[in-house]
């Protein structure tokens, strides 16, 4: 099982192939593309926009690859314009992608922020989704417990987490199971893809959360 409690062999969902690794895995860890009727190339992280998708798997290395090697033009067939700084638009769309669900999860009452909320809700069975800012005190975050037969995310950064919840910044949030939940955990693994750096350990190495296995 990988990090998040996301299961690596997991195949539920639709499958595409990534035009620069050649793999083919569920769409929910990939990123979208599609070519604007100018030409130009659109990340499509929310999967709706018309046209012909452009799978990329949701890895800097691999969305610099189709860049660097032309990879849009010939999976378009097409001559097409690719934005600069495209691997940081789509880290920022997903990013983005990942607060709203968050904040629609706030909405509805089943995500909650700060440490005691989230610790008392942990301890009771209330939630089954951790999300710990990856800013945030090492030590700090330590002393909460991914829940049993739950997830942990830690890719968004405290000023993310509290556009999440109209606060200026979070640390400590937790999310209930269920359809939103399922979707926090999705878009927040292709945003994982995007940040490799963001779950490091102050020696180089992963971190762990307790109660959690790889």
């Amino acid at each position: 099982m990988s990090r998040g409690g996301t299961r690596k062999d997991r195949t539920d969902g639709p499958e595409r192939k990534c035009i620069a690794t050649g793999e083919v895995q569920p769409r929910h860890g990939l990123v979208r593309f599609v070519v604007s009727p100018d030409g130009m190339v659109v990340p499509d992280v929310a999967g709706k926009l018309p046209g012909r998708g452009i799978w990329v798997s949701a890895t800097p290395d691999a969305i610099a690859l189709a860049v660097d090697k032309g990879l849009f033009a010939r999976a378009a067939r097409t001559k097409v314009t690719v934005p600069d700084g495209l691997v940081a638009l789509v880290e920022q769309a997903l990013a983005r992608r990942v607060i709203d669900l968050i904040s629609m999860a706030r909405k509805s009452g089943d995500a909650i922020a700060g440490y005691e909320k989230v610790k008392t809700a942990l301890d009771k069975g209330e939630v089954k989704i951790l999300a710990q800012a990856s800013d945030g005190s090492e030590r700090g975050k330590g002393k909460l417990n991914t829940p049993r037969d739950g997830k942990w995310l830690g890719w968004l950064t405290s000023d993310e987490l509290g556009l999440a919840f109209g606060r200026q910044t979070v640390i400590h949030a937790a999310i209930r199971s269920g359809g939103l939940g399922r979707r926090v955990i999705d878009e927040a693994q292709r945003l994982k893809g995007m940040r490799p750096d963001t779950h490091k350990g102050a020696n180089g190495g992963t971190a762990r959360r307790k109660g959690q296995t790889d």
